[in-house]
């Protein structure tokens, strides 16, 4: 028999008493809810005892989330404050998301004259954590001094510079300028803010034209201290920007002789790359003065030809061989300094140590390189030596790995690989894992 439209019989019989229930359990809880406030009302008013009690427990409360602020406060004062200079330019900004990573707080001067605002926004994002930065001239003592008002800093690593060797021969007085002013004022400010703790940014230009390669920290023909990688830079370098590095590194080194101060120049040789995700790299504003980013836009496109500069060098191919290093072995370089620093048993006075790979490689195998990289065949011109150049120089970098622990670990596919992706625009904000939230800076 047809039961029509709907539910059994004996199933609308049970659907009703469900709906019962139902009506019967709300009204239930309707009434136990109204039953309970207005015996807090009651006791509340008619009961002094009830409310002290309940304020006591309110208070315990407070406590509670108050202690746990302080611990959450205290917990981020422990982590050392650094102030990077230069640090959304391409060696800047790498350490900057190294040093973030390593659980740093980080404050960067940056006044944008060979960097992009949109770096700062990345390195962020690949970190998952912010960071200060202040748009200043370090030309402007008073705009330094103003940072160093707001922050404690534990430590400061100084990049800011000019660093073109060809533009420096052309522009000596603008280098030696802005390269010693600059360096003069975050030392001023540093002194008066009793931070003495210095990473500089140096360079194998210090060393001139080599005596014989690998390099060692004391074959500047310096004096040697009584640990020879201690040994400062004499003027033996070959251009502007190399001289302005060695009377830094002077300067630095009776600095030191305060043992107040603990000081360490990083001599580096020709730094490329990319970071792998591709989020970050070097681009340069106008034409570079640079190898690799120049390579990059040749393969790209965007210039017709390569120049090289100088094809009857000593060398294996006459072209100049030099120790191309990767940014982020450089970066990582840049945080064991600093962490090394840092550690309990601090050694104060003035060090040298070199970061390379300790290998040489022509610029015409590093065009072979970015050619196997990037697909493209690309043009090279082949022109006079340039002024200041010299045939070739690679590092010695042992010391850096005895007391730092520090060594390169990519090669030179690393470096043009990555590079490629980066002059691609092939950014993954991703690329590190569980990096996707930003949280504020502190």
């Amino acid at each position: 028999m047809d039961e029509g439209p709907g539910l059994p019989v004996s199933g609308r019989g049970m659907a009703l008493t469900r709906s019962k229930r139902a009506t019967v359990m709300r009204w239930a809880c309707l009434l136990t809810v109204t039953a309970l406030a207005c015996a807090a009302v009651f006791l509340l008013r008619f009961f002094p005892a009830f409310q002290v009690a309940v304020d006591h427990v309110g208070q315990h409360l407070h406590i509670i989330n108050s202690n746990s602020n302080k611990i959450l406060t205290e917990e981020l004062e422990k982590r050392p404050v650094v102030l990077v200079t230069g640090g959304l330019g391409f060696i800047g900004s790498h350490t900057s998301l190294e040093l973030l990573l390593a659980n740093y707080r980080v404050v960067v001067i940056d006044n944008l004259i060979n960097a992009k605002e949109e770096v700062r926004n990345r390195v962020e994002t690949l970190a998952g954590k912010s960071l200060h930065w202040y748009n200043v001239d370090l030309l402007n003592y008073e705009d330094v001094e103003m940072v160093f008002k707001k922050h404690r800093f534990d430590a400061v690593i100084h990049f800011a510079a000019l660093k073109a060797v060809g533009e420096s021969v052309e522009k000596p007085l603008r280098y030696y300028h802005h390269n010693l002013v600059s360096t003069m004022h975050i030392l001023r400010a540093m002194e008066a803010h009793e931070c003495f703790r210095l990473v500089f940014s140096s360079s194998a230009c210090v060393y001139g034209v080599p005596r014989k390669v690998p390099l060692k920290e004391e074959d500047t023909r310096g004096p040697i201290g009584d640990a020879g990688h201690r040994a400062s830079a004499k003027a033996v370098a070959t251009n502007p920007y190399g001289n302005t590095k060695v009377i830094i590194e002077r300067v630095l080194e009776d600095l030191a002789q305060n043992p107040k101060w603990e000081v360490v120049a990083l001599r580096y040789f020709n730094p490329v790359g990319a970071h792998p995700s591709g989020c970050i790299g070097e681009d340069p504003h106008g034409i570079p003065n640079n190898l690799m980013p120049y390579l990059l836009r040749v393969a790209k496109g965007e210039y017709q030809e390569l120049t090289v500069y100088g094809s009857d060098y000593p060398t294996r191919d006459g072209t100049g061989v030099r120790d191309f290093i990767h940014v982020v072995d450089l970066a990582t370089g840049h945080v064991a300094a600093l962490a090394n620093m840092l550690s309990p048993k601090p050694t104060p006075g003035f060090r040298v140590y070199n970061l390379g790979t300790g290998n040489g490689f022509s610029v015409l195998e590093m065009v072979a390189e970015m050619e196997r990289a990037s697909g493209t065949k690309i043009r090279v011109h082949m022109a006079p030596r340039r002024p200041g150049d010299v045939p070739e120089n690679f590092a010695d970098a042992t010391q850096a790995h005895a007391d730092l622990g520090w060594n390169a670990r990519l090669n030179m596919k690393d470096m043009c690989r990555d590079s490629w992706r980066f002059a691609q625009g092939q950014c993954d904000p991703n690329f590190l894992p569980n990096k996707k939230t930003i949280h504020p800076a502190d």
